[in-house]
């Protein structure tokens, strides 16, 4: 009889530390948190899925309209006979020649242009794309050294090239004023060395013994279609680019930006001036030089609402989220009486995962900020709802709602910040670390049987 009464006693106070240990409890929530990690990673997956379809349809409509479109000034290219040796298999030299093209700057380019923009939608998806009509004018300065440095230059079969990422968006024929005369582009390059892509037209260029010098102005009339961004490659000794758009949301990017911009609620206008000395290829030069394509800059179009990347923001603070929910009601459990099952924590857990989800497939048809207050109200009326039956206090049920609210209102502030979220979000926390050690300063972590005793129990209504 006395060992069964010891193993009666034993086992009585093993399930009564089960009960009323906060060690074991808090191990529990530990668990519970890191279980949650999975659906919080399959909630960052689906919204790099859901990007990912929106940068498939933003890509179908620009198969058809148009891709983002770099613009290349005006080009002379001098073709010249270059004479190497080749040794055969059987020993013997063989001289061979092959066509090496010499590159010329123009002095001065000069770009002005309107976009018109528009957005198109493929299924829930939106994009943006533009029509752009650009004038090019600029002039090229050939010095007799230019004439005579290069030994072999054929003048007579030179072409004058105009690159184009794109050329299926070419809306008009292309042609230039060179020296009063109007000549048509043709489509291709007669060499990559400057452009991957492009319009080009055989131009003689015609000296004159007595000269010294040679100035051949030229203009040009594009008109263009593209989508998300457009730039321009400032192959001038001296280039200046105007731009000018009713889209009030761009971003100036590239290698310069501009020297003065205004942007307000009817567009943006945007003045950029480029010098040689800014740039690290010179103004004229033989085959192919590095840098061209880096030094090109220009303007992106972006919407002015990005929910995914608002929706990731978001994500990245669930388990902060979570983890201060199950606090919570950890606190409201030690101190309140109230038993809580991890059952129950896990549903409360699953419920703020659905948050995100209610948010990300809302975004996509309203604004984010009304698919955030709805997405909140339903999960904190969904938590609050539940934890009501669990604590069967109104009391302690309004806290919870309130204290959710307020984490929600707190995320919501720091993903519509910038440059100010790291700020907010450290002091933030500072304040709720510094709220849970004030309630939490008079516990006796050792005895948390003793310490719920002394409080009364919470009043039921």
């Amino acid at each position: 009889m006395t060992n069964s009464s010891n193993d009666s006693s034993f086992f009585e106070k093993a399930g009564q530390w089960l009960s009323h240990s906060i060690t074991l409890r808090l191990f529990v929530i530990g668990i519970l948190i890191l279980i949650m990690l999975i659906p919080v990673g399959m909630i960052e997956s689906l919204i790099r899925e859901r990007q990912y379809r929106q940068t498939e349809a933003q890509n179908e409509v620009s198969e058809k309209w148009g891709y983002p479109q770099t613009v290349g000034g005006l080009v002379l290219s001098v073709p010249y006979t270059v004479y190497s040796k080749v040794t055969r298999d059987n020993g013997q030299e063989e001289m061979m020649t092959s066509t090496a093209y010499y590159h010329i700057l123009p002095e001065s380019l000069n770009i002005g242009g309107d976009l018109v923009t528009e957005k198109r939608n493929r299924g829930i998806f939106e994009t943006i794309v533009y029509s752009s009509e650009l004038e090019l004018t600029g002039q090229f300065n050939l010095e007799p050294d230019q004439r005579y440095n290069t030994s072999g230059l054929r003048w007579e079969e030179a072409t004058v090239s105009l690159g184009i990422t794109d050329l299926r968006s070419i809306q008009e024929s292309v042609s230039v004023n060179w020296e009063g005369q109007s000549k048509s582009f043709n489509p291709g390059l007669p060499t990559q060395d400057v452009f991957q892509s492009g319009i080009s037209v055989p131009m003689a260029v015609e000296w004159e013994e007595s000269a010294t010098t040679l100035d051949i102005p030229f203009s040009v009339d594009l008109s263009l279609r593209g989508s998300d961004y457009i730039r321009f490659v400032p192959l001038g000794k001296t280039t200046t680019v105007e731009m000018r758009s009713g889209w009030n949301s761009p971003s100036f990017d590239g290698a310069f930006l501009p020297q003065d911009r205004e942007v307000n609620t009817d567009g943006f206008n945007a003045n950029w001036k480029v010098l040689n000395l800014n740039r690290p290829y010179p103004q004229e030069f033989k085959g192919s030089v590095h840098g061209i394509s880096e030094s090109a800059f220009g303007v992106t179009l972006l919407l002015p609402v990005d929910h995914y990347q608002k929706s990731t923001r978001a994500a990245k603070y669930a388990v902060l989220f979570i983890t201060l929910t199950f606090v919570v009601f950890f606190f409201i459990q030690i101190m309140g009486r109230v038993r809580i099952h991890p059952v129950q924590y896990i549903l409360v857990g699953f419920a703020l995962c659905m948050f995100y989800t209610l948010l990300i497939s809302i975004s996509e048809h309203l604004l984010f900020g009304w698919a955030y207050l709805i997405a909140a109200g339903s999960i904190v009326s969904l938590v609050s709802f539940y934890a009501h039956g669990t604590f069967k206090s109104t009391r302690l049920t309004g806290v919870l709602a309130a204290i959710m609210t307020l984490l929600y209102g707190f995320i919501f502030t720091i993903i519509q910040l910038q440059d100010l979220a790291l700020l907010v979000g450290s002091i933030g926390l500072f304040l709720a670390l510094a709220v849970i050690m004030y309630i939490t300063r008079k516990i006796d972590w050792y005895n948390s049987a003793t310490f719920t005793q002394k409080r009364k129990p919470p009043v039921i209504e």
